[in-house]
């Protein structure tokens, strides 16, 4: 039986045992968003969900960012153990629900469910870390954490690849569960019960007026451009309904003693500055990470599996920029101009792919793949170390899932935006490269989107509709795929534009970056201010 203590530091021999559950939990976490990642479009064209693309990724992310803060005020008081058992059952339960679905909407639903799991997932593992190593030494370490993190990222996309080619996409969602095993009997052995030193009040009104508060700003950012007009009365009336119960939650959180998210810390440059950074770095790489995929194998032409290593390229530039840079905090104990370096590969990067088009091979992708995650690589880390480092260890969990959940909210954000400019621009393009007369055939056969490109099933599909048409259908198919291609390049151009302005305002924010020198094993002293 585990011994219960006052506090959530891991100290003697058990700390490896920790590191190694973080480990775990860690690599099957990422491992599976890689994989849900290269299938994804094979998905979507099974399912004939284009439309619900975002959602995908959104419901995940929606559900992960309102119980991130929550899972982290409550794991500094009663312990990360009860939190990871919670969340890698929920995780583990979400993932064979999302193995049965049959349709896009039941997908998404059971993606919610998964996201519920993951964010005590998301914010745990850093905080365990914090219970084992003191900020200077978390440089190493967290380098450690994100080479895991790639090596997973790596094997993520070959493995989903194929097991869609040679089973079926719904089993991509089970390979998980033997690590949510493992991690289990991890947790069970060797993270610490926490006993709480004083009675602690939780914050379930401030917890409730956040959930309130979010899902409908964050249902309206879903909806917006797909469903409803970004002005359209509902959308509007979402956002107004959302940022009222907000400012409300915000008021009430100043006036209790124990609130679910701190409003000092907000007061301190250091973490203030690292959130908007956070979110500017999401909202940058998120169309490269959500949205590539799409480009590799509807435009470029790659196999499901190939499209998977093509990928995997950036998690092992991922890994070495998060090893060196843990390497060089670890050794100077600063950060700063580390940042501005990181950041400015992220801006060349985004700026590389704006140039892609139609003639645009694999080799070049992988080559900005790699800048990518090199810049990635050494500033997710660099941010997260210099927060814990401006606070005292008695908070840390707090600290991190507010970091967590506001850089979370930033690709909750981005994913409908991007969503929706990819749609905008693939229409407009598609309008304006198809001839009258191929206009006119193919208007008779449902409203056109990538997923045309994205299976052989869907391609025979249309193909044989074409034929249909008379002697002309041949041709006027292959006129099809070729303007779906030009039309696709086009929308995921728009994306990299935008990604493009994130990257620039990130690397300007770097200059705004406070720098504290890391501390040793004075930080457990908890006499930092």
């Amino acid at each position: 039986m585990v011994d219960v203590q006052t506090t959530n530091q891991i100290t003697g021999n058990r700390k490896w045992w920790a590191l190694a559950t973080v480990m775990v939990t860690m690599f099957f976490a990422s491992m599976n968003q890689t994989i849900v990642s290269t299938a994804i479009p094979t998905i979507v064209g099974d399912l004939q969900g284009f439309t619900l693309y975002a959602w995908i990724f959104s419901a995940y992310m929606m559900t992960t960012a309102i119980t991130v803060p929550i899972y982290g005020k409550l794991s500094d008081v009663y312990g990360r153990k009860p939190f990871y058992i919670f969340g890698l059952i929920v995780f583990g339960v979400g993932s064979v629900i999302c193995g049965q679905v049959n349709t896009m909407q039941e997908l998404i639903l059971a993606r919610g469910l998964q996201g519920i799991g993951a964010g005590a997932l998301i914010s745990m593992p850093r905080a365990t870390i914090g219970d084992i190593f003191n900020p200077r030494e978390r440089g190493r370490w967290m380098g450690m954490v994100g080479a895991v993190f790639g090596l997973s990222s790596i094997a993520g996309p070959v493995i989903g690849g194929w097991i869609t080619e040679t089973f079926s996409w719904h089993w991509i969602f089970y390979i998980s569960l033997p690590f949510v095993l493992i991690a289990l009997i991890g947790v069970m052995l060797f993270l610490p019960k926490v006993k709480a030193s004083k009675e602690v009040k939780v914050d379930w009104i401030g917890s409730a007026l956040l959930i309130i508060g979010l899902i409908p700003i964050l249902m309206g950012f879903t909806l917006a451009g797909s469903e409803y007009g970004w002005t359209s009365p509902f959308i509007i009336a979402m956002f107004v309904i959302g940022v009222i119960v907000l400012m409300l939650f915000i008021k009430y959180e100043r006036n209790i003693s124990d609130p679910i998210i701190t409003p000092v810390l907000f007061k301190n440059r250091i973490f203030s500055t690292s959130l908007i950074l956070g979110i500017l770095l999401s909202m940058a790489m998120f169309g490269s990470v959500m949205f590539l995929p799409l480009f590799i194998q509807g435009v470029i032409g790659l196999n499901p599996t190939d499209s998977g290593l093509v990928m995997s390229s950036m998690m092992i530039s991922f890994i070495v920029g998060s090893v060196i840079s843990g390497q060089i905090m670890t050794r100077t104990g600063k950060y700063r101009l580390l940042s501005h370096i990181s950041a400015a590969a992220i801006v060349l990067s985004t700026s590389l792919f704006m140039t892609m088009d139609i003639n645009t091979g694999y080799p070049t992708v992988i080559k900005y793949l790699i800048i990518l995650g090199l810049g990635v690589g050494c500033m997710m880390p660099l941010l997260n170390i210099a927060v814990q480092n401006a606070f005292p260890y008695r908070i840390m969990g707090t600290v991190n899932a507010t970091q967590q959940f506001v850089s979370s909210l930033g690709g909750v954000i981005a994913a409908p935006i991007f969503g929706s400019i990819l749609n905008w621009g693939f229409d407009t393009r598609l309008s304006y490269v198809l001839s009258e007369k191929t206009r006119k055939l193919i208007g008779s056969i449902s409203e056109l989107d990538p997923q045309t490109l994205l299976t052989d099933h869907a391609q025979q599909a249309i193909a044989e509709r074409f034929i249909q048409l008379g002697p002309a259908g041949e041709v006027m198919y292959i006129e099809l795929l070729q303007a779906v291609k030009v039309s696709l390049t086009a929308g995921i151009s728009y994306l990299f534009t935008l990604g493009l302005v994130f990257a620039v305002l990130c690397f300007i924010g770097t200059f705004f970056l406070p720098e504290r020198t890391l501390q040793g094993d004075e930080y457990y002293s908890d006499s930092t201010e």
